[in-house]
């Protein structure tokens, strides 16, 4: 990660405080690391306590909240007893192959992935309103193809794209910019059946442009771009961080 930390001017989050959802493992817990190595003053959140117990283990210089993000009362007094927030990062996602076609697990995913990140978003607004602060909701390359295991991950991450740019433009007038992130297939536990596949990971490796997987380290550098003063006309939008799989083609 030094790489990317080093394009960026040391201290560039110093003062600010950084909200990840999402944050105790994967990319959210890159992304949380990136902006704490610039000087941000970082709250990673998690449902499981286990992974967060590691993460606090593993990054001391973050502080480590278990909040539920299908729990409405709990975000808002949680955020609410923040002093200040100038970035809401919306990482907290699931998925659960197959079972997504029972209305139970279809509920739950959509809760999750979708719910969760308006709940954050709205709870943060006043904050993120006295900074001109603004949010990054982690939407997916299933915003734009199809995977026929996953209905709702793929319906989530879709609406999760739809919500960004409706935020967007209802924040916009308060100064607070909403934009996405859409990655590709990058090495976490939750695509850890594919990457350890010699077959299925070199078919996924070999639509990508660059022919290789992405890390957590890859989607670091458009998180703090989206959030530093380079972007500051910059919302709406999506970035897709996928090495190109979405635009190529077995």
């Amino acid at each position: 990660m030094q790489e990317i930390i080093d394009s960026f001017r040391p201290g560039l989050f110093k003062g600010k405080t950084i909200l990840v959802t999402g944050g105790s493992s994967g990319i959210g817990l890159a992304i949380a690391k990136g902006f704490a190595r610039l000087g941000g003053s970082v709250i990673a959140i998690g449902s499981s306590e286990q992974k967060l117990a590691a993460a606090r283990a593993g990054s001391p210089d973050i502080r480590f909240e278990q909040v539920d993000v299908r729990d409405a009362k709990a975000i808002k007094l949680f955020v609410g007893g923040l002093d200040r927030l100038d970035v809401l990062v919306n990482g907290a996602g699931i998925a659960r192959p197959v079972s997504e076609f029972e209305d139970e697990t279809y509920l739950e995913v959509i809760d999750v992935n979708l719910n969760g990140q308006m709940r954050f978003a709205m709870a943060a607004r006043p904050l993120l309103k006295a900074s001109g602060g603004s949010i990054i909701n982690i939407a997916s390359m299933l915003s734009y193809l199809s995977d026929p295991a996953v209905p709702a991950y793929g319906a989530s991450k879709t609406g999760v794209l739809g919500l960004t740019r409706h935020l967007a433009h209802a924040f916009g007038p308060e100064g607070i910019r909403v934009n996405a992130i859409s990655p590709g297939y990058h090495k976490t536990d939750m695509t850890k059946a594919l990457w350890t596949d010699p077959l299925a990971a070199e078919k996924i490796a070999a639509r990508s442009a660059l022919k290789r997987w992405g890390t957590v380290d890859d989607l670091v550098g458009t998180a703090l771009f989206l959030s530093s003063p380079a972007a500051t006309f910059v919302t709406g939008a999506d970035l897709p961080v996928d090495g190109g799989f979405v635009v190529g083609g077995f």
